[in-house]
């Protein structure tokens, strides 16, 4: 496959391309975020039991996100854009990629560093620091709640992300445990004549499919790798 054919490159990045900024999830402390379950701090159900909890958990979650600084994967993907239509697609709620500089990111399961009306998903604002609080509240009246999908809740940005990945000359994966749907289910819809990459040292063919070529390597080592192929091979 020629490379020059190659304009739109779509990437799906999960917590795996974060993970060497420091960045852990429940997946890594089997099934704890901060010592909390998930049925505690992030689903709809905790919210209405113990807001300040909540709030609390996802407080300490945006203190390391900003404490946590852009890894070479992050920063490799920036590179992309130098001959590259590149669309990033996430699963993460930290900004890493935007502080890397990548100028075009979709993220499935919201913004850590966002925070959005209790009773109008429309309004959308950008928190100030490290904390949102109780007493925090919207143009309307209404406490603030993390702009984060929960568990058991839709995810508005899937069917942009469908499109997204069906017009994809190129379809790269990274740092995915592909166990969490609807955003696993991606996959499916890279062009069946796409360039189809999966990264992770714990990538599996029979979940990503056999048309798909593995790197089983962290992000960090993997991404600049295949980003320095696709670079070179540009016609």
């Amino acid at each position: 496959m020629h490379f020059c054919r190659m304009k739109r490159i779509v990437v799906f990045t999960g917590a795996g391309v974060s993970a060497e900024s420091g960045i852990k999830t429940f997946r890594d402390s089997g099934g704890l975020w901060e010592e909390h379950r998930i049925e505690d701090v992030a689903t709809p159900e905790a919210w209405r039991r113990n807001p300040g909890l909540v709030l609390e958990f996802y407080n300490q979650r945006r203190k390391q996100v900003l404490s946590a600084m852009p890894n070479a994967a992050h920063l490799a993907l920036k590179q992309l854009e130098e001959k590259f239509e590149v669309q990033i697609i996430t699963q993460n709620i930290d900004d890493l990629h935007e502080r890397a500089g990548s100028s075009k990111v979709l993220h499935l399961h919201g913004e850590i560093r966002k925070a959005r009306s209790s009773i109008d998903p429309g309004l959308v604002y950008d928190i100030e620091g490290e904390s949102l609080l109780t007493g925090d509240c919207c143009a309307l009246g209404s406490q603030l709640r993390p702009h984060i999908v929960w568990f058991g809740e839709s995810v508005p940005a899937m069917e942009e992300a469908i499109l997204m990945t069906s017009e994809a000359d190129v379809f790269i994966a990274i740092g995915t445990s592909l166990e969490v749907y609807p955003a696993a289910s991606l996959l499916l819809y890279a062009p069946e004549q796409a360039m189809k990459v999966l990264i992770d040292p714990r990538a599996s063919r029979d979940k990503a499919g056999k048309e798909f070529t593995i790197i089983a390597k962290t992000a960090g080592e993997g991404v600049p790798e295949l980003v320095h192929k696709l670079l070179n091979n540009y016609v």
